[in-house]
Protein backbone atom coordinates (compact mmCIF):
# COMPACT_ATOMS: atom_id res chain seq x y z
CA UNK A 1 0.00 0.00 0.00
CA UNK A 2 1.51 3.03 -0.66
CA UNK A 3 -0.10 6.47 1.40
CA UNK A 4 1.04 9.59 0.81
CA UNK A 5 0.30 12.85 3.16
CA UNK A 6 -0.43 16.82 1.58
CA UNK A 7 -1.13 19.99 2.54
CA UNK A 8 -3.95 21.07 -0.06
CA UNK A 9 -5.09 25.20 -0.17
CA UNK A 10 -2.78 26.51 2.21
CA UNK A 11 -2.11 30.53 1.93
CA UNK A 12 1.60 29.60 2.81
CA UNK A 13 3.86 26.79 2.56
CA UNK A 14 3.00 24.96 5.98
CA UNK A 15 -0.25 25.35 5.90
CA UNK A 16 -3.40 23.64 4.28
CA UNK A 17 -5.81 21.30 4.52
CA UNK A 18 -4.37 17.54 5.05
CA UNK A 19 -5.70 15.13 2.91
CA UNK A 20 -4.06 11.38 2.45
CA UNK A 21 -3.10 9.49 -0.86
CA UNK A 22 -3.69 5.73 -0.74
CA UNK A 23 -2.73 3.51 -4.29
CA UNK A 24 -2.86 0.11 -3.88
CA UNK A 25 -5.15 -0.51 -0.91
CA UNK A 26 -8.15 -2.25 0.50
CA UNK A 27 -10.67 -2.71 -2.30
CA UNK A 28 -13.64 -3.24 0.59
CA UNK A 29 -15.46 -0.03 1.42
CA UNK A 30 -15.64 -1.33 4.31
CA UNK A 31 -11.83 -1.35 4.86
CA UNK A 32 -11.39 1.52 3.32
CA UNK A 33 -13.90 3.30 5.65
CA UNK A 34 -11.41 2.08 8.97
CA UNK A 35 -8.58 3.11 7.14
CA UNK A 36 -9.84 6.57 6.83
CA UNK A 37 -11.55 6.23 10.36
CA UNK A 38 -7.99 5.98 11.45
CA UNK A 39 -6.14 8.95 10.49
CA UNK A 40 -5.81 12.28 11.59
CA UNK A 41 -6.64 14.43 8.70
CA UNK A 42 -10.32 15.06 7.68
CA UNK A 43 -9.78 13.07 4.03
CA UNK A 44 -8.88 9.99 2.51
CA UNK A 45 -8.92 9.31 -1.33
CA UNK A 46 -8.27 5.85 -2.44
CA UNK A 47 -7.18 5.50 -6.15
CA UNK A 48 -8.05 2.77 -8.64
CA UNK A 49 -5.76 2.19 -11.77
CA UNK A 50 -7.13 0.47 -14.74
CA UNK A 51 -8.14 2.41 -18.27
CA UNK A 52 -8.95 5.43 -16.13
CA UNK A 53 -8.39 6.34 -12.86
CA UNK A 54 -10.95 5.95 -10.32
CA UNK A 55 -10.68 8.10 -7.13
CA UNK A 56 -13.06 6.78 -3.88
CA UNK A 57 -13.04 9.58 -1.04
CA UNK A 58 -13.53 8.76 2.30
CA UNK A 59 -14.13 11.36 5.63
CA UNK A 60 -13.39 9.79 9.11
CA UNK A 61 -17.14 8.78 9.40
CA UNK A 62 -18.64 8.56 6.07
CA UNK A 63 -17.97 7.92 2.50
CA UNK A 64 -18.37 11.16 0.07
CA UNK A 65 -19.35 10.95 -3.49
CA UNK A 66 -16.53 14.06 -4.02
CA UNK A 67 -14.03 16.03 -1.48
CA UNK A 68 -12.08 18.41 -3.56
CA UNK A 69 -9.34 19.02 -1.49
CA UNK A 70 -8.57 15.49 -1.42
CA UNK A 71 -8.77 15.47 -5.52
CA UNK A 72 -5.85 18.13 -5.30
CA UNK A 73 -4.05 16.05 -3.20
CA UNK A 74 -4.53 13.36 -5.82
CA UNK A 75 -4.08 15.44 -8.65
CA UNK A 76 -0.53 16.97 -7.40
CA UNK A 77 0.62 12.90 -7.03
CA UNK A 78 -0.69 11.82 -10.65
CA UNK A 79 0.68 15.34 -12.36
CA UNK A 80 4.02 14.91 -10.88
CA UNK A 81 4.91 11.87 -12.66
CA UNK A 82 3.53 12.76 -15.73
CA UNK A 83 0.03 10.55 -15.36
CA UNK A 84 -3.24 11.13 -16.47
CA UNK A 85 -5.27 14.41 -16.92
CA UNK A 86 -8.11 13.35 -15.58
CA UNK A 87 -10.02 10.87 -13.06
CA UNK A 88 -13.21 9.57 -12.26
CA UNK A 89 -15.40 9.51 -8.77
CA UNK A 90 -15.99 5.99 -7.71
CA UNK A 91 -19.77 6.85 -6.22
CA UNK A 92 -21.18 8.65 -9.33
CA UNK A 93 -18.83 8.52 -12.32
CA UNK A 94 -17.89 12.48 -12.18
CA UNK A 95 -15.58 13.09 -14.32
CA UNK A 96 -12.91 15.38 -12.63
CA UNK A 97 -10.01 17.19 -15.06
CA UNK A 98 -7.11 18.08 -13.81
CA UNK A 99 -4.80 20.56 -14.00
CA UNK A 100 -1.13 22.56 -12.77
CA UNK A 101 -0.68 26.44 -13.56
CA UNK A 102 1.74 28.51 -11.79
CA UNK A 103 -1.33 29.25 -9.47
CA UNK A 104 -0.88 25.91 -8.08
CA UNK A 105 -2.84 22.36 -8.65
CA UNK A 106 -6.86 22.71 -9.98
CA UNK A 107 -9.47 20.03 -10.24
CA UNK A 108 -12.60 20.87 -12.83
CA UNK A 109 -16.01 20.12 -12.37
CA UNK A 110 -19.15 20.69 -14.11
CA UNK A 111 -21.74 22.53 -12.93
CA UNK A 112 -24.38 20.03 -11.41
CA UNK A 113 -28.38 20.81 -11.16
CA UNK A 114 -29.82 20.87 -7.81
CA UNK A 115 -33.06 19.33 -7.31
CA UNK A 116 -35.71 22.09 -6.67
CA UNK A 117 -36.02 22.96 -2.78
CA UNK A 118 -37.54 25.88 -1.24
CA UNK A 119 -35.76 27.89 1.13
CA UNK A 120 -37.58 30.18 2.89
CA UNK A 121 -35.58 33.61 3.55
CA UNK A 122 -35.84 32.70 7.64
CA UNK A 123 -34.13 29.44 7.06
CA UNK A 124 -30.38 30.79 7.94
CA UNK A 125 -31.39 32.23 10.84
CA UNK A 126 -33.03 29.34 12.29
CA UNK A 127 -29.92 26.64 11.07
CA UNK A 128 -27.29 28.89 12.65
CA UNK A 129 -29.04 30.10 15.66
CA UNK A 130 -29.22 33.53 15.07
CA UNK A 131 -32.68 35.01 15.65
CA UNK A 132 -31.78 38.45 14.42
CA UNK A 133 -29.60 37.33 11.42
CA UNK A 134 -29.10 39.61 8.79
CA UNK A 135 -28.25 38.45 5.36
CA UNK A 136 -26.02 40.17 2.54
CA UNK A 137 -28.55 38.12 -0.20
CA UNK A 138 -30.79 35.55 -0.86
CA UNK A 139 -29.88 32.05 0.63
CA UNK A 140 -29.76 29.38 -2.34
CA UNK A 141 -28.63 25.92 -3.08
CA UNK A 142 -25.71 24.62 -5.58
CA UNK A 143 -23.15 22.78 -6.65
CA UNK A 144 -20.59 21.02 -8.69
CA UNK A 145 -20.75 17.76 -6.98
CA UNK A 146 -22.06 18.00 -3.55
CA UNK A 147 -25.11 20.30 -2.74
CA UNK A 148 -24.41 23.41 -0.32
CA UNK A 149 -26.81 25.46 1.07
CA UNK A 150 -24.99 28.86 0.28
CA UNK A 151 -25.33 31.46 3.24
CA UNK A 152 -24.28 35.09 2.26
CA UNK A 153 -23.84 37.50 5.41
CA UNK A 154 -22.66 41.29 5.56
CA UNK A 155 -19.08 40.90 7.41
CA UNK A 156 -16.70 39.19 8.82
CA UNK A 157 -17.27 39.56 11.96
CA UNK A 158 -20.27 38.50 12.04
CA UNK A 159 -19.20 35.30 10.14
CA UNK A 160 -16.20 34.60 12.65
CA UNK A 161 -18.35 34.89 15.56
CA UNK A 162 -21.04 31.92 14.57
CA UNK A 163 -21.76 29.23 16.85
CA UNK A 164 -24.61 27.54 15.32
CA UNK A 165 -26.21 24.29 16.75
CA UNK A 166 -24.70 22.26 14.44
CA UNK A 167 -27.02 19.15 15.10
CA UNK A 168 -29.65 21.16 13.40
CA UNK A 169 -27.95 21.68 10.47
CA UNK A 170 -26.94 18.15 10.33
CA UNK A 171 -31.15 16.89 10.88
CA UNK A 172 -31.66 19.14 8.08
CA UNK A 173 -29.16 18.63 5.71
CA UNK A 174 -29.64 15.05 6.11
CA UNK A 175 -33.93 15.58 5.54
CA UNK A 176 -33.05 17.60 2.36
CA UNK A 177 -30.12 15.54 0.68
CA UNK A 178 -27.78 18.89 1.49
CA UNK A 179 -24.23 18.67 2.27
CA UNK A 180 -24.43 21.49 5.07
CA UNK A 181 -24.43 24.94 5.00
CA UNK A 182 -21.45 27.22 3.80
CA UNK A 183 -21.54 30.77 5.22
CA UNK A 184 -19.63 33.66 3.34
CA UNK A 185 -18.94 37.19 3.35
CA UNK A 186 -17.38 39.41 0.48
CA UNK A 187 -14.01 40.85 1.83
CA UNK A 188 -13.18 42.79 -1.81
CA UNK A 189 -13.38 42.20 -5.31
CA UNK A 190 -14.58 39.13 -6.08
CA UNK A 191 -12.95 37.69 -2.96
CA UNK A 192 -14.97 36.08 -0.39
CA UNK A 193 -14.03 34.68 3.14
CA UNK A 194 -16.45 31.51 4.42
CA UNK A 195 -17.07 28.42 6.95
CA UNK A 196 -18.25 25.26 6.15
CA UNK A 197 -21.11 23.66 8.52
CA UNK A 198 -21.73 19.90 7.76
CA UNK A 199 -19.78 18.28 11.09
CA UNK A 200 -21.96 17.46 14.82
CA UNK A 201 -17.73 18.34 16.40
CA UNK A 202 -17.38 21.93 16.55
CA UNK A 203 -13.35 21.08 16.58
CA UNK A 204 -13.70 19.18 13.28
CA UNK A 205 -14.57 22.53 10.95
CA UNK A 206 -13.20 22.62 7.55
CA UNK A 207 -10.16 24.65 6.72
CA UNK A 208 -11.21 24.72 3.38
CA UNK A 209 -14.01 23.54 1.18
CA UNK A 210 -13.96 23.46 -2.33
CA UNK A 211 -16.48 22.31 -3.23
CA UNK A 212 -18.45 25.05 -1.59
CA UNK A 213 -16.40 27.29 -3.05
CA UNK A 214 -16.73 25.57 -6.74
CA UNK A 215 -20.15 26.30 -5.99
CA UNK A 216 -20.61 29.71 -5.07
CA UNK A 217 -17.96 30.06 -8.26
CA UNK A 218 -20.65 28.38 -10.45
CA UNK A 219 -23.70 30.47 -9.12
CA UNK A 220 -22.10 33.99 -9.81
CA UNK A 221 -20.28 33.30 -12.63
CA UNK A 222 -16.71 34.41 -12.35
CA UNK A 223 -13.64 33.48 -11.13
CA UNK A 224 -13.19 34.00 -6.99
CA UNK A 225 -10.75 33.81 -4.43
CA UNK A 226 -12.27 32.04 -1.08
CA UNK A 227 -10.51 32.60 2.41
CA UNK A 228 -11.15 29.96 4.76
CA UNK A 229 -9.25 28.72 7.80
CA UNK A 230 -7.91 31.63 9.65
CA UNK A 231 -9.58 32.00 12.53
CA UNK A 232 -8.51 28.32 13.30
CA UNK A 233 -5.32 28.75 13.23
CA UNK A 234 -4.20 27.64 9.63
CA UNK A 235 -5.39 29.52 6.55
CA UNK A 236 -6.17 28.46 3.35
CA UNK A 237 -6.90 30.46 -0.11
CA UNK A 238 -9.15 28.45 -2.99
CA UNK A 239 -8.94 29.63 -6.89
CA UNK A 240 -11.61 29.29 -8.73
CA UNK A 241 -11.88 29.69 -12.37
CA UNK A 242 -14.82 29.06 -15.04
CA UNK A 243 -13.68 27.75 -18.70
CA UNK A 244 -17.49 26.89 -20.71
CA UNK A 245 -19.08 24.94 -18.45
CA UNK A 246 -16.05 23.80 -16.14
CA UNK A 247 -15.23 25.32 -12.73
CA UNK A 248 -11.94 24.76 -11.94
CA UNK A 249 -11.07 24.51 -7.99
CA UNK A 250 -7.51 24.89 -6.98
CA UNK A 251 -4.97 26.17 -4.97
CA UNK A 252 -1.86 25.37 -3.55
CA UNK A 253 -0.61 21.59 -2.77
CA UNK A 254 2.32 20.34 -0.55
CA UNK A 255 3.54 16.70 -0.18
CA UNK A 256 4.19 16.38 3.40
CA UNK A 257 7.45 14.67 4.17
CA UNK A 258 8.27 12.95 7.38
Amino acid sequence: MQVQELRCFGASAGKGNVAIVVEDGPAAPAERQAFAAAQSCGATVFLEHGATVTADFYYPHARSPLCLHATLAAAHVLLERGGPAQLTTAMRGQTVHLLRTAQGTFAGVARQAVAPLGIDAGLPAQLLGEPALVLASAPLLASVGSPKLLIEVTTPDVLRALRPPLERIVDWSRAHGVNGCYVYCRVGEDAYEGRNFNHLDPAKEDLATGVAAGALSAWLGRALTVYQGAPLGNPCKILTRIEGDTIFVGGATELIVD
